[in-house]
């Protein structure tokens, strides 16, 4: 039997979005036996070297990743649009893929900065070596296509996302959050992966533990907004 292995998950560096304390998160896996854990933060790398760290004290292997904001054209470009921003869940597969995610972040932060950390899929191509790219949350841009029933577009995408990270390294999410709009766009999302015979992979967009956390951080949402 497989094991889950979350892949998409928020530590306290998504700064006022993300609730998980590296050390709780990891010790949590370690307890219910989890082979391996991914950090993915919004736009930041900056926990990565103490989640890596972490994670090794308690055996488990860390996947090194991030969800980058990627600009709707150039990172250059800072014209407020009615879309102005993607998310982008990017993991790196080996050491180029890691030396890759740097690059990115730190281009995101001194070429694409406009209100976030912004990189565009001109730089993506040229830093796609070791990464595995997937599809994000409903902010991604294909689920944000296909929540508008533009299909044709999000095929247009999700193709232009297989030219760049190459087809066994794109994966379409679908997440159950129980979000309406989640279980309208995931039934596209399997419609699309048929189609164009992409991989799917289930992520929960984890932004904190229990489910009790969840007014804490409706509140630490709204300090943020």
């Amino acid at each position: 039997m497989e094991k889950f292995v979350h892949l998409h998950l928020h530590t306290e560096y998504s700064l006022l979005d993300g609730m998980f304390k590296i050390e709780e998160v990891t010790s949590l896996a370690k307890k219910y036996k989890m082979n391996s854990l991914a950090i993915t933060d919004h736009g930041t790398m900056a926990g990565v070297v103490k989640f890596y760290s972490k994670a090794l004290e308690k055996g488990i292997k860390p996947i090194i990743g991030c969800e980058m904001y990627i600009a709707p054209e150039s990172r250059f470009d800072r014209k407020k649009r009615e879309v102005n921003n993607h998310h982008i869940t990017l993991l790196a597969s080996d050491n180029d893929g890691y030396k890759n995610l740097m690059a990115l972040s730190t281009f995101s932060y001194l070429d694409g900065f406009y209100y976030k950390p912004r990189i565009d899929k001109e730089i993506l191509s040229k830093y796609s070596k070791g990464l595995i790219g997937m599809s994000g949350c409903l902010q991604g841009e294909i689920p944000y296509l296909l929540s508008k029933d533009n299909f044709e577009q999000a095929e247009k995408t999700a193709l232009t996302y297989i030219d760049i990270f190459g087809k066994d390294n794109f994966y379409l999410e679908i997440m159950d959050n129980n979000l309406p709009e989640q279980k309208k766009v995931n039934s596209k999302i399997i419609q699309l992966a048929r189609k164009l015979g992409i991989k799917i992979v289930a992520t929960n967009d984890c932004h904190y533990i229990r489910k009790e956390d969840a007014f804490a951080h409706e509140v630490l949402l709204c300090i943020q907004t």
